[in-house]
């Protein structure tokens, strides 16, 4: 029997849920009452299949298997699971949380994929069943990328993150279950530390956007897409490993060199990040960048599946 994600919010997130959910034989039905909701979807998983292909379909997978319909009711109608995507805003993420408890069936998951939120926060208005609600946050492309961040909530209990966890495998996502809740979870906050640096090394004239991304994508990011952070510092300190680095280099962590805020986003700033980024993409639309990081992503996955088939030291964790 099939299975089914409801998806509430169809911006890129959303879609991306979608595109994921299609490409593994789930049905999908979707809630998003914008204009023209459902032909951007609908192209966007039109410029999304190929890469999909790529990667290998389930079976049964089809475009064809997704709905849309004109309530938040009707979408939650026999759900699997539920993925909210509604805007980065904690007010209106309550009352949409609120609404798909009160409207799911009590045992059905409810994932937000806020970036930012703590699970506890997202439930305090439902009343219903609070516990099924929890972080769900995913990566872009949702389609390709497969790490989710679950977290539970005060009032979750073990046996739901268990279920969460079963079905995002399902999803072929590697789900990473975050120990204790925390604003912005684990990624995210990675994410943001070197956003803050970048912006910095931006608005001080020590280097453009374009200099910034060449450092990244030829340097330190090499190395984390296989290793991450912790697993490449240890082989920086050699046969002694992370404690020899640590002696050696620990030292320069009490240097002032980071910035531990972000920069003002004065109109200066702003414009250097744009044109620079304007620069970049070179006159080239978002779809075409899309597909050449699509087409990117699908064979670096291949080589991380090749090098890294298990994510040590994680198993039954992620």
């Amino acid at each position: 029997m099939s299975q089914q994600l409801s998806v509430i919010g169809t911006g890129v997130i959303g879609n991306g849920w979608i595109a994921r959910a299609l490409a593994q034989g789930w049905d999908v039905v979707a809630f998003d009452p914008a204009p023209e909701a459902e032909a951007r979807t609908r192209a966007f998983v039109d410029n999304a299949w190929s890469s999909l292909e790529k990667l290998g379909l389930a079976d049964g997978a089809s475009p064809e298997r997704l709905r849309f319909v004109a309530s938040l009711e009707e979408a939650v109608e026999g759900a699997d699971l539920i993925q909210e995507n509604v805007p980065e805003r904690l007010e209106l993420k309550r009352e949409i949380l609120a609404a798909l408890d009160a409207a799911a069936a009590t045992e059905t998951i409810i994932g937000s994929s806020t970036s930012g939120f703590k699970p506890s926060d997202l439930q305090q208005d439902c009343a219903k069943a609070p516990g099924r609600v929890i972080v769900a946050h995913p990566f872009n492309p949702v389609y390709l990328l497969p790490l989710v961040e679950l977290v539970g909530g005060e009032a979750t209990e073990t046996a739901q993150i268990d279920a969460a966890q079963a079905l995002y495998q399902d999803l072929a996502m590697r789900p990473l279950v975050v120990r204790r809740e925390i604003e912005g979870h684990i990624a995210d906050r990675l994410m943001e530390a070197l956003w803050r640096e970048a912006l910095h090394l931006v608005n001080d004239g020590v280097a453009t956007t374009e200099e910034i991304d060449a450092a990244v994508v030829y340097g330190c990011g090499l190395r984390w897409s296989l290793m991450g952070t912790f697993l490449t510092f240890h082989l920086a300190g050699g046969e002694q490993g992370m404690r020899h680095m640590l002696e050696q280099f620990g030292p320069a962590l009490k240097l002032p060199w980071t910035k531990l805020e972000a920069p003002e986003l004065t109109d200066e700033l702003i414009d250097k990040v744009v044109d620079g980024c304007e620069h970049q993409a070179a006159g080239r639309p978002v779809a075409e960048l899309d597909r050449r990081r699509d087409d990117f992503l699908v064979e670096l996955l291949d080589l991380v599946q090749k090098y890294w088939p298990e994510a040590e030291g994680l198993e039954g964790r992620i």
